[in-house]
C-alpha cells in the first residue's frame, strides 16, 4: 500500500466518502501536518501557523467525531490556515476568518446531509455568522452520531447560567456555570471553588438539586 492510498484509507474512516478527496487534496496542497487526536472537551480541533518551532501548518481534530461533524470542524481550522495565508495574524474569529469560514461553508455545503442544507444556505448569507444558526447545524450533525438519542444528548449551552453539571467526558468533577464568553462558559468547580472554561459544545450531564 502506498503512502498516498494509507493517508486516504485513514480519512475515509473520518469523512463522508465524498468529502475525502477534497481533505486529502487540501492537506497535500499546503503541507499541512494532521493530526487526528482522542477527544477533548475543551476543544473539537485546532489550528497553528508556521512558527520558529515548526515551520508548517499544523490542523488537530478529535477523532471521536462523526463523519459530517468531523468535515464541519475540518472547515473550521481550514479557514484558519486561509486567514492566515491572506492576512497573516489578525483576530481569531474576527471578520477576516468569518469570510473564509462562509466561503469554505459555501463552496463545500452539497457534502453535508440534506437536512442541514437549509441552515447553511441561511448561515452563509452574511457576515457576522450567526452562532444560533451555527449550533443548530452541529446539533443537527450530531443526529449522525453512531449512539445518538435527543434524552442523553445535552450541551452545556442547552443548560441556563448557574446550573450543575458533570462533564459526560469527565464525571468526577461537579461544575457551576456562571456566564457565557463567546465559544466557552466559564465555570466554576464546585469542590476546590477554583474557575474553569468549558465548551459550550461539551456534552453535560444536567444535576438536579
Amino acid at each position: 500500500m502506498t503512502t498516498q492510498e494509507r493517508y486516504r484509507r485513514i480519512l475515509q474512516n473520518h469523512l463522508p466518502l465524498q468529502a475525502v478527496d477534497m481533505v486529502y487534496n487540501y492537506l497535500n496542497l499546503h503541507k499541512v501536518h494532521f493530526h487526528i487526536t482522542r477527544g477533548r472537551t475543551s476543544k473539537l480541533g485546532d489550528y497553528r501557523w508556521p512558527q520558529n518551532d515548526h515551520n508548517y501548518h499544523e490542523i488537530s481534530i478529535n477523532g471521536d467525531l462523526n463523519p459530517y461533524l468531523f468535515l464541519w470542524v475540518f472547515l473550521h481550522e481550514a479557514a484558519h490556515l486561509e486567514t492566515h495565508l491572506k492576512y497573516s495574524q489578525v483576530q481569531a474569529h474576527g471578520h477576516e476568518w468569518q469570510e473564509e469560514y462562509r466561503h469554505l461553508i459555501a463552496t463545500h455545503a452539497g457534502l453535508f446531509p440534506s437536512e442541514v442544507q437549509p441552515l447553511l444556505m441561511r448561515l452563509t448569507r452574511r457576515i457576522p455568522l450567526n452562532r444560533s444558526l451555527m449550533r443548530q447545524v452541529e446539533e443537527l450533525l450530531h443526529h449522525h452520531d453512531p449512539d445518538y438519542c435527543p434524552e442523553q444528548h445535552t450541551t452545556l449551552d442547552d443548560l441556563p447560567a448557574g446550573s450543575r453539571f458533570r462533564l459526560k467526558t469527565n464525571p468526577k468533577l461537579l461544575f457551576e456555570s456562571v456566564e457565557r464568553r463567546r465559544t466557552r462558559w466559564l465555570c466554576r468547580d464546585l469542590t476546590t471553588g477554583r474557575p474553569y472554561t468549558v465548551a459550550a459544545h461539551a456534552e453535560v450531564e444536567p444535576i438536579n438539586d
